[in-house]
């Protein structure tokens, strides 16, 4: 299957937004959670990497989010490319998907890691009886907020949806939530135990929430996860 470059920006310090199509297709089924994988040959190895969608459902178009790493193999070749230039893409696969039925749930992230929940966010929200759904997105400074506006526009729709940004290192004016996201997430499950929390980012991360989350009592099925390293 191929993939077409459509467009890509910059929407924060060395981190570019994309936008694809399939161009056999017209349509690529995919389920808001999941990802893709680009496969291109570097040198002389052929490369394969997955970037998870950022996009609802939308024809055969779909976006994907990503930090250039400047002494990585794949994102300075995704970094490069113009519209109208192709890769090699897999079919969409992955299991960090909405429950079903789905239950009213956290989702943490950090950095990229909000990716596929602006994917399962645009998809779910509006929905029929969607649950409570609430964002934690921590990142270092404001201007790697990712998607902000989207989720603010979000949450001012949805009464149902709340966004919680903090930073960790906030900038003068900043008057929101600071710090790590540990404690801003232990503030918001409360004395409730029936969350599902969904947690995307880097390895310390994830695996320190999911520590807390079991220390607190929380089963193993609640606890849904994905790794970005």
């Amino acid at each position: 299957m191929i993939a077409r470059l459509l467009e890509s920006r910059e929407i924060a310090t060395n981190t570019k937004h994309f936008v694809f199509e399939a161009p056999d297709l017209t349509e690529l089924s995919f389920t808001p959670g999941q990802f893709v994988s680009f496969t291109e040959t570097i040198g002389d190895k052929e490369i394969t990497r997955p970037y998870s969608i950022a996009s609802a459902p939308d024809g055969n178009r779909f976006e994907i989010c990503l930090n250039l790493v400047e002494d990585g193999l794949f994102s300075p070749l995704l970094f490069s490319m113009q519209p109208g230039d192709t890769l090699e893409m897999g079919e969409p696969l992955g299991y960090f998907v909405l429950r079903n039925p789905a239950r009213d749930s956290i989702f943490v992230a950090t950095g990229t890691g909000v990716t596929p929940f602006r994917s399962i966010l645009k998809a779910c929200l509006g929905q029929g009886a969607t649950p409570q759904i609430t964002l934690v997105f921590g990142v270092r400074y404001e201007h790697n907020l990712l998607y902000r506006e989207d989720f603010e526009e979000l949450a001012r729709a949805h009464p149902n949806f709340h966004f919680h940004p903090t930073l960790t290192r906030p900038e003068q004016g900043w008057t929101g939530r600071t710090g790590r996201v540990q404690p801003h997430l232990l503030e918001l499950i409360g004395d409730r135990r029936d969350w599902d929390v969904y947690i995307c980012g880097l390895k310390l991360m994830v695996d320190d929430v999911r520590a807390k989350l079991k220390g607190l009592g929380f089963a193993r099925k609640q606890i849904i996860f994905e790794k970005y390293d």
